[in-house]
């Protein structure tokens, strides 16, 4: 089966439970397949990265194999505007930036005659365009889970840093070290990198994007600008270092 997100920000969790810890967000438009469903729950797959979780039944919208194909084989154009608003049919509905929009064209789909009239982007931009979009982020919240500008965590703000400009990775930080071609030092890097930083065990929790002069772009505690030396990250504000360098990757060659 397959299905469409009808509303604005819709949370996917980890367990068929309200109570349960926030995997990731479903955005306006996104599409997906159902794997498993239960009386109020569905565990679905979503496409644009593969994630799995469980999403709240009344929180969709059910479409056809058909419809579902044809979406995937769109073009696809995303909301550019922090927010802004979806209309028709008395409808008024609230989208964020990085809502898929690609739907709305097909009227078998948008069987409510949904306009927007903000502002979209579409298509592959230049590797230049990836920080003047991340730096729509700023000050955003940090969210486990998150991929809004109202609550986002580090690995969500480059996956949808990467979408709106047309590149796809995927939703972790730990799945993102493993694409892309390694750099040995930080002055190979150039602005739209990705920086990778572990814990003690060696594990991979951190990511953020890498801006020119050795500063960074990252979710922590906020989307925020910090220094980036050869030991990790060095907090502008406390003058301490909060994370530890492991791997900096070219994604965009």
């Amino acid at each position: 089966m397959f299905a469409i997100c009808n509303l604005a920000i819709v949370p996917l969790r980890f367990e068929p439970s309200d109570r349960s810890e926030l995997v990731t967000q479903v955005l306006f438009g996104e599409t997906f397949t159902i794997l498993e469903q239960k009386e109020k729950w569905s565990k679905i797959c979503l496409s644009t990265d593969g994630y799995e979780g469980w999403i709240d039944n009344k929180q969709f919208t059910l479409i056809t194999e058909n419809q579902y194909q044809k979406i995937q084989q769109k073009a696809k154009c995303y909301c550019a505007d922090l927010i802004d608003y979806v209309t028709g049919n008395n409808t008024l509905l609230p989208v964020s930036l990085g809502s898929d929009l690609t739907f709305l064209e097909f009227t078998d789909v948008n069987t409510q005659q949904l306009i927007f009239d903000g502002n979209i982007i579409t298509g592959v931009q230049p590797k230049s365009n990836l920080l003047q979009t991340a730096f729509l982020y700023l000050n955003a919240p940090y969210l486990w889970g998150g991929k809004t500008p109202f609550g986002i965590d580090c690995s969500g703000f480059t996956q949808m840093v990467y979408r709106l400009n047309g590149y796809f990775i995927p939703r972790d930080a730990s799945q993102q070290a493993k694409i892309g071609e390694p750099l040995s030092f930080i002055e190979e890097s150039e602005a739209g990198d990705l920086a990778f930083f572990d814990n003690e065990e060696g594990l991979i929790i951190h990511v953020g994007i890498i801006m020119e002069n050795n500063y960074i772009i990252h979710a922590h505690g906020k989307v925020r600008i910090d220094r980036l030396d050869h030991l990790g990250i060095l907090n502008t504000d406390t003058g301490r270092h909060t994370h530890k360098l492991r791997v900096i990757k070219k994604i965009i060659l």
